[in-house]
């Protein structure tokens, strides 16, 4: 045998299956154990276990999966250590605390903690081999980090085992370099983090139905993945099946159709599909999520002869579009994150016919939801998963669910969230229903629409017309044929698709025909009626959404598409009680009859609805007058002013290009102050607006819009000039309706002086800085002169001025001097007299603290004796003050000595001896307020950091 060698590569490796020894000197190891190898001989290791290293033995070489190393020296010993990343050094060690555990909750027979634990193992697991991959980028790497360290400080805090501290990017805070403070703090934010989770899974487990899960809950977007496996039906012709999300309490479908088309043998249409029916239902917010119920529904309609029971041997008219049935599923629990779907689940969706002929489809949805019967085993088979995200989040985290071939179905509507460059421009057409008369026949008409997008001279628009997603763009829609009814319900919503800069010559014409089984008789029927509708009006604005009752027209079957014969009338009914309704209607079809020979039909009715989700389009005209300015300057003063009167919803839907249009003003009247103001004053709106808690979410459009899209070079000389301007007249005791809302925007008007100041010297390689800076100076100057007055109406103001100042410093050290701008900032809290506003003084001191520009030594220098003599007088009269005003005091002292305990603040001995000298005078002061105890707490940690520096 050959003799037991020194190992130099191998000297770490993971246990992969269970050995038993039998053999003396054999050492017995489990799946996952960490061993460490010492000696190797003829495919023989010899080492002991990481976490036991008394007990030796040998073990197969074929168990043990290598690892990389690390050798460190501890105390004149080698110490071998996994070369893996920390974190993965981290899941791995928990992976194993926490599989002990499970083992034991196992044989207790707690079933429930164990399936909670095996849970959250298996999201460790996956998680684990996404980060030994290497192949994330940074930022999904950072995300995926957070995610790792939230679910393993949740699974220790429910599994009672000790709690880790980290910093803001996950790292274990080190106890020996973070200070006391630090760790108070983390350690605090940690419990308050854990314990919110731990409430959500709770209330996730109640059947409440508000009960969304905690990662569903904190996006704004969700998206619902559905598969169509397989359908079941017996029909023996060619179907379409129309799948959408529908509200049963409001009646409304919520999404667009997903259409497939399925083939007479059972099979779709496009047999490459085959296995391939993916599509995304997005655009989802949590207002969708809220809905009390969400159906999933498909309506299925059949393609082929008017009625199954006709022989094939007749001359039969085929590709009639008929009602067959609908399958519904209750899907609320699913969407809503109560119910985890495994990828691999089928859902069976029942299927349920039209029994009688004047059965709607739209009805029938109904019908079903009420009382569910036997479907006889006819229907959908499909795969549900429920994602948070966007459509291209969506991509990145489930590219094994959604890749480009999966068609994306989009809500009947915006989503929460609308992005710059998000641009859509979707119109869609509902057909509600109509009423038409049976004139000279026996029996009533078999209705069917056709609809064509033509232009202003007839000519159709080709490939406009999309009947749902994941089909082809058609050039025609033929609606579904109600068997002899005299007012069908279609309830059809179709999707018309056309070029932006086309709209204003577009109108939808629609044409009535009778359809007869009768192939023969089919053939001679010709149009009986028509309608149309332009998709903009004459002042530029797009249809209105809501219902449209449609003037129909008879006449010669020629003239009905000849648009001189039509296009110059009216082509909706006027507003009218429905019992004047047909007298109405007959007055002015005199009038209507000399026009091209066309007459109203006073006794057929014909009903649409449109919505128009386009971030191009807009149906208020005040905001369409902003957005068009240079067609009409005159109005431009009027517009502006009208902007504030505009609804909310409206405005952020177009933001990028409302902002677009304020700041095209601003630099195009850059010569002049016309319009300043005014502009000033819309865009304080516009701010006030996201910050409104409706659209809070459209906050980080805003910020893209600054970083990415904004433009404006001029801007910041325009915006500060306002902005003194509205500070100097409060400072003199005069009436400024707008100043308050102005210093609640204070953060995002100076990202918008920074962001136009850097492009403005990029562009001229730094020019004007000096003028820049020393108009910055003054403006602040102007902030100090409103701080020293004490007019009873300026007192608001200054708490404003106090509470939002701070959020500036952020971007405005980017382009000013750090100290001068400290200068400034010490000379902002200066000016206020020392008993006044004191509780606002220190709330605001302790942003500061908090912010980059404190952590300069220079800027230090300036700031921190200012506010060590506030924080003295404060604490000073803490005894008689309020709780809360003690404990901002007490806060802003400990940033402050968070702050000077880094590594990184290298004061000088005589600065860091007064400071020190100073505080502690402040700390002997709470002996008296707050008790011996928390002094002491102050005094001991503070005492050997201080000399530490001091050494």
């Amino acid at each position: 045998m050959a003799p037991w060698t020194r190992t130099t590569t191998e000297r770490y490796g993971v246990v992969k299956w269970n050995f038993f020894g039998k053999g003396e000197k054999h050492l017995s190891l489990e799946v996952g154990d960490a061993v460490q190898i010492q000696e190797v001989c003829d495919g023989w290791y010899r080492g002991h276990l990481v976490r036991n290293k008394v007990v030796w033995g040998v073990f197969p070489a074929s168990f043990v999966h290598l690892r990389e190393v690390v050798v460190e020296k501890r105390g004149g010993e080698e110490v071998v250590l996994s070369a893996e990343m920390p974190l993965v050094k981290e899941v791995t060690t928990t992976l194993r605390e926490w599989g002990s555990i499970w083992k034991q909750l196992f044989v207790a027979n707690k079933q429930t903690r164990v399936k909670q634990v095996q849970r959250l193992m298996c999201e460790l697991m996956e998680w684990r081999s996404q980060l030994l991959s290497g192949t994330l980028p940074s930022d999904e790497f950072k995300e995926l980090k957070q995610k790792v360290t939230s679910k393993i400080d949740y699974g220790n805090k429910i599994l009672e085992l000790d709690q880790v501290v980290r910093d803001e990017d996950g790292n274990i805070l080190d106890p020996e370099r973070a200070n006391v403070i630090s760790l108070f703090r983390a350690h605090e934010e940690a419990t308050a983090k854990i314990n919110e989770r731990i409430k959500e899974e709770q209330s996730n487990i109640q059947t409440d139905h508000s009960g969304i899960s905690a990662r569903i809950q904190s996006s704004p977007t969700h998206s619902l993945y559905v598969f169509v496996r397989n359908f079941v039906c017996r029909i023996g012709e060619d179907s379409e099946l129309f799948m959408s999300l529908y509200d049963p309490v409001k009646q409304a479908i919520i999404s667009e159709n997903y259409l497939v088309r399925w083939g007479s043998k059972g099979f779709p249409k496009e047999i490459d599909m085959l296995n391939n029916l993916k599509v995304v239902f997005t655009d989802l917010g949590n207002k969708d999520l809220c809905r009390e119920k969400i159906y999933l529904i498909c309506q299925i309609v059949r393609v082929g002869r008017m009625d199954l029971k006709e022989t094939l041997n007749k001359k039969c008219t085929q590709g009639l579009r008929r009602p067959f049935g609908v399958a519904v599923m209750d899907i609320s629990d699913i969407i809503k994150g109560k119910i985890e779907c495994d990828e691999e689940k089928q859902f069976f969706i029942p299927f349920f016919p039209v029994v009688a002929e004047n059965d709607f489809l739209h009805s029938l949805l109904n019908k079903v939801t009420a009382s569910r019967g036997d479907s006889g085993g006819q229907g959908l088979w499909v795969t549900l998963k429920t994602l948070v995200g966007d459509i291209v989040q969506i991509r990145k985290e489930y590219p094994h669910l959604v890749d480009r071939s999966t068609v994306v179905a989009r809500k009947l509507g915006f989503p929460e969230i609308i992005m710059p460059g998000d641009v859509r421009n979707d119109i869609y057409l509902t057909l509600q229903g109509g009423d038409f008369d049976k004139y000279n026949k026996t029996t009533q008409k078999n209705v069917e629409v056709i609809m064509w997008v033509c232009d202003e001279e007839g000519k159709v628009i080709q490939n406009s017309i999309c009947l749902g997603a994941g089909d082809k763009v058609v050039s025609e829609y033929r609606s579904v044929i109600y068997y002899q009814v005299k007012q069908p319900r279609w309830m059809e919503t179709i999707k018309v698709a056309v070029p932006l800069e086309e709209m204003h010559r577009i109108h939808l014409r629609f044409m009535f025909r009778h359809r007869s089984s009768q192939e023969s008789k089919d053939k001679s029927e010709k149009n009986f009626a028509m309608a149309f509708v332009r998709l903009m009006k004459d002042d530029g604005t797009v249809l209105q959404d809501g219902l449209h009752d449609l003037v129909v027209f008879k006449g010669d079957s020629k003239r009905m598409e000849d648009v001189n014969c039509y296009l110059s009338l009216p082509s909706t009914r006027n507003n009218h009680s429905d019992n004047h309704k047909g007298s109405v209607l007959s007055r002015s079809s005199s009038n209507v009859s000399g026009s091209g020979g066309l007459s109203v039909s006073s006794r057929d009715s014909f009903c649409t609805s449109t919505l128009v989700c386009s971030t191009k389009l807009t149906q208020n005209v005040g905001l369409l007058g902003l957005l068009k300015w240079r067609s009409r300057p005159e109005l431009l003063k009027e517009n502006l002013e009208e902007l504030k009167m505009i609804d909310g919803e409206e405005v952020v839907k177009f933001l990028q290009d409302t902002l677009d249009a304020l700041f095209s003003i601003m630099m195009e009247h850059s010569q002049t102050d016309d319009y300043d103001i005014l502009v000033f004053d819309a865009l304080i709106y516009i701010i006030a607006l996201i910050a409104d808690r409706k659209f809070q979410h459209f906050n980080t459009v805003l910020e893209a819009y600054i970083k990415q899209h904004f433009s404006a070079t001029l801007a910041y000389k325009k915006l500060m000039s306002v902005l003194k301007r509205y500070l100097d007249v409060s400072s003199r005791g005069e009436q400024c309706e707008p100043i308050l809302r102005t210093l609640k925007a204070l953060e995002y008007i100076f990202k918008f002086i920074v962001r136009s100041r850097m492009l403005y010297s990029q562009l001229y390689e730094g020019k004007e800085q000096a003028e820049f800076e020393e108009s910055l100076r003054r403006l602040f100057e102007s902030i100090n002169s409103l701080m020293r007055t004490d007019y009873t109406t300026t007192l608001l103001l200054r708490v404003a001025a106090l509470k939002y100042l701070p959020t500036v410093l952020h971007d405005v050290e980017k382009v000013f001097d750090a100290k001068l701008l400290s200068e400034l900032l010490h000379d902002f809290y200066s000016c206020i007299p020392p008993e006044v506003l004191q509780k606002q003084k220190v709330a605001s001191m302790t942003e500061i603290v908090s912010s980059k520009l404190f952590q300069r030594q220079e800027c230090r220098d300036v700031l921190l004796p200012m506010m060590l003599r506030e924080l003295g007088g404060a604490l000073a009269s803490m005894a008689d003050g309020p709780h809360d005003e003690r404990r901002n005091s007490l806060e802003l002292l400990n940033n402050i000595l968070e702050v000077l305990s880094r590594d990184s603040v290298g004061e000088t001995f005589q600065h860091v001896q007064d400071i020190v000298v100073s505080l502690l005078r402040i700390i002997n002061r709470t002996v008296i307020t707050m008790g011996r105890e928390h002094a002491l707490i102050w005094s001991n940690w503070w005492q050997p950091v201080s000399q530490k520096k001091l050494e």
